[in-house]
């Protein structure tokens, strides 16, 4: 066979491969996939998952359904897609601590570029440092004046060690000068119920879970983390705007497959979630829910990625948590 001949019969090969790909991905799905949410019900990934996971059934006509994987920071569940079968009937909708945990851990049980497939960046929320009604705490200013006070009486929660909201605590006592307990609980959801039954007097944690308490009045938001005021609470100031500058974090929402995912699916998977999330109706319960709605693809989800690892690696380090 000719150099020639040789090279037109691979991309014949080729081409048939791509057709088969697209063909089989034209079925999908056949059976039901599940998404794994590696956190405890009622926080914003779950929220958002769940979200996402019944406009993707809708819109495929095939059912999603999430499934929830707790532990270790989110490792046990990342760790569960990081090693499921690459046939797109396994998936991830994942936070921010796809990136802050492997500057966490000294060990993390997957890679976070290698070992999964971006399929889209759903959004993003800003923290919220939040109080109960029964504690006295009326602002950022009272809270640094009481943790000055005596540092062992004040505690705060969060979703867990190394969470974006963890390390917006954290920011806050280098910021100010101070001290204060952080107790850990297994996503925000369990967080929030620590507050709402009185057992610690403050938390952090990302804003989806809380925006129902905080309109309704159960719960007191000293301060969000994002650039500028949440919509429909005008009333709750940013840390920027009580002087503490560069005081912004957020919490990001991936869409992820494991790696070696066939294109053709990731394709059908991110066309649909990118459809899903310009829905002005959903992006408007998205919004409700205390989400900035980001819909960009697998590409720019992957750069995120990227870019996020070292930011947040430098960070644990500033904050002085030593990896675990």
């Amino acid at each position: 066979m000719t150099a020639v001949t040789r090279r037109g019969a691979l991309l014949a090969a080729a081409s048939l491969a791509a057709l088969g790909s697209r063909a089989w991905a034209a079925g999908y799905p056949e059976r039901t996939v599940r998404i794994i949410v590696p956190f405890a019900p009622g926080g914003p990934t779950d929220i958002m998952a769940r979200l996402v996971a019944a406009r993707l059934g809708e819109r495929l006509s095939g059912n999603f359904i999430v499934e929830n994987r707790p532990g270790a920071g989110g490792n046990i569940g990342m760790s569960v897609v990081a090693h499921a079968d690459p046939d797109g009937y396994t998936l991830m909708v994942m936070s921010s601590a796809l990136v802050v945990n492997p500057g966490l851990y000294k060990n993390v049980p997957y890679d976070p570029t290698a070992d999964f497939t971006p399929i889209a960046e759903l959004g993003t929320s800003p923290n919220v440092f939040l109080t109960t009604a029964t504690s006295g705490i009326n602002s950022i200013a009272d809270l640094v004046r009481r943790a000055k006070a005596d540092s062992k009486a004040l505690v705060y929660a969060s979703a867990g060690v190394g969470t974006t909201p963890h390390l917006s605590g954290e920011l806050l006592k280098l910021a100010a000068g101070f001290e204060m307990v952080h107790v850990s609980y297994n996503g925000a959801g369990p967080a929030i119920q620590a507050l709402l039954s009185n057992s610690v007097p403050v938390g952090c944690v990302s804003l989806p879970p809380a925006h129902a308490l905080i309109a309704g009045g159960q719960l007191k938001a000293l301060a969000v983390t994002s650039r500028s005021r949440w919509p429909d609470l005008k009333d709750v100031p940013t840390m920027l705007e009580l002087g503490y500058p560069d005081f912004v974090t957020d919490t990001f929402q991936s869409f992820m497959a494991p790696a070696k995912v066939a294109l053709a699916i990731v394709q059908v998977l991110e066309s649909a979630v990118l459809a899903v999330l310009q829905d002005p109706t959903v992006a408007a319960q998205l919004q409700a829910n205390g989400f900035e709605v980001l819909a960009h693809g697998a590409d720019a989800m992957a750069q995120r990625i990227r870019e996020e690892v070292p930011k947040w690696r430098d960070l644990v380090a500033k904050a002085g948590i030593n990896p675990t």
